[in-house]
């Protein structure tokens, strides 16, 4: 469903917002640091209780103000409220839905599926596994229900293990106890995230096909522990070398997608150009996947679109959104160089920043 209302307060540069989005294009245009990417950083953090710009949530509060609120409406014959505040003094993030305070940022997550595309998102290629653990996650939480608990479960099975290895607890039964523990939900977080990777790949190929043409191209997913031993195993025969680096060397934990261009890294091969359709691509093809699985729709938030990318890829881009029929935010410098990419214009709502003010243009 998408947002038919925004607002925001005590958000960075930004004076008191109240949007009324389109359900489908809204593009944003101002200078540098009027108050863009601010914006679409409120809309991640009704999403997701966090911001994509600072590890800190309060230090995205204005200087002079107490709190930082956002809410949202989702559209729908029964519309939905969420919320999202957070005060500079004390700790915690107070959530609500439909009016309700919620204790996990998990049923927000559910509720307002967000995919960012910004210059981080570059991570997606030449970053650390983290990133691509996250996306990867991203796509298996929404669509595979159990996903989360079993998450949970691993990664508490995963500390537990660590601090025995990381104050040399050594007890045997204990670490055996843990070792069964975490193999067990490992091996079932693994088949979800192959399941997952296996239904993604074709819709991403797809959607790459049209935004560039890159047939040596190549994604695929490693589960974190060698591919013809089990989890157990691996533990078992590891477990002094873990002992000496202190940690769990191999497992859930360890995941990752990799992306070759033939046999070297995309990282290695690719430019900045195409790297960034790559990742659009990877992110779009989340969301569509996520619509066909689910029927339930992806917002998306673009930051600085145009950067990267020529005339005619971001026609292509463009299109490709107007295809997907899903709601965007993107942001711009120029509105110049995203006025005549739609084939249907009136379709994309124009708003514009200027000192942190938000105004329909």
């Amino acid at each position: 469903m998408p947002l038919d209302q925004f607002r925001c307060t005590g958000l960075r540069n930004l004076a008191s917002v109240d949007m009324t989005p389109s359900a489908h294009i809204n593009l944003i245009t101002g200078a540098n640091g009027s108050g863009k990417t601010s914006l679409l950083e409120g809309i991640h953090i009704l999403g997701l209780a966090r911001s994509f710009r600072t590890h800190q949530l309060k230090q995205a509060i204005m200087h002079d103000e107490a709190a930082l609120t956002v809410f949202g409406r989702l559209a729908g014959e029964v519309p939905v409220p969420l919320g999202v505040r957070r005060l500079r003094q004390g700790e915690g993030v107070e959530l609500k839905m439909d009016r309700q305070r919620v204790d996990r940022v998990a049923v927000l997550a559910e509720k307002l599926p967000l995919q960012l595309i910004n210059p981080d998102a570059f991570r997606l290629i030449d970053g650390a596994p983290a990133a691509r653990r996250e996306f990867l996650d991203w796509g298996v939480f929404h669509v595979k229900h159990e996903f989360f608990d079993l998450w949970r479960a691993a990664r508490r099975a995963l500390k537990h293990r660590n601090a025995l290895l990381r104050h040399d607890r050594m007890d045997g039964q204990t670490l055996d106890a843990w070792n069964v523990e975490l193999a067990r939900y490992a091996e079932q977080l693994d088949v979800l995230r192959r399941d997952y990777i296996q239904s993604f790949l074709p819709v991403f190929e797809q959607l790459l096909s049209r935004l560039i043409s890159l047939p040596d191209l190549q994604l695929r997913y490693y589960r974190g522990w060698d591919k013809a031993r089990s989890l157990i195993e691996v533990l078992e025969q590891s477990a002094t070398t873990d002992r000496q680096m202190g940690f769990t060397q191999q497992g859930p934990q360890r995941a990752d997608l990799r992306l070759r261009v033939g046999t070297r890294p995309a990282a290695q091969v690719l430019s900045r150009g195409q790297q960034k359709l790559v990742v659009s691509a990877m992110k779009l093809a989340q969301g569509w996947w996520l619509e066909q699985a689910t029927g339930r729709q992806c917002i998306y938030l673009i930051d600085d679109l145009a950067a990267e990318l020529d005339e005619e890829h971001r026609q292509a881009f463009c299109g490709l959104l107007e295809h997907m029929k899903c709601q965007t935010f993107l942001t711009g410098i120029d509105r110049h160089l995203l006025d005549d990419v739609w084939s249907v214009p009136a379709d994309v709502a124009h708003f514009h920043v200027s000192d942190g003010r938000l105004t329909a243009a």
